[in-house]
């Protein structure tokens, strides 16, 4: 029984995540939403500085262009997860963006995905 829980606990914390890896951090991003939902608005991260192994764990949501109504969620982008003033960006395309509000740049960092 002990082995089908310690199975079962890495198969939800990695199968059902992805992870991107840039230069100086490790970040898994988890769904908390139905397969197949468009928009999700119930997103963990996880960011681990490789340097420190400090690690902050922020609740957010999925990032989408709209269609041409302005309102349906048409092309995924990312997602958005926000501390204060800080917004933490993890796009599609592998960038990490973490900004303080209004506009400065904290951190910018291309990485790779895996799932």
């Amino acid at each position: 029984m002990r082995i089908v829980a310690i199975a079962l606990f890495f198969l939800t914390s990695t199968a059902f995540g992805e992870m991107l890896e840039t230069e100086n951090y490790k970040i898994v991003i988890t769904k908390h939403c139905d397969e197949g939902e468009v928009s999700c608005e119930e997103i963990s991260y996880t960011g681990t500085s490789k340097r420190s192994g400090n690690s902050i764990h922020l609740k957010g949501k999925s990032l989408h262009q709209t269609c041409a109504d302005g309102i349906t969620p048409c092309r995924f982008l990312g997602y958005r997860f926000q501390n204060g003033n800080i917004t933490y960006s993890v796009y599609e395309s592998g960038l990490l963006q973490v900004i303080r509000e209004p506009e400065e740049i904290l951190i910018e960092e291309q990485g790779s995905w895996s799932y």
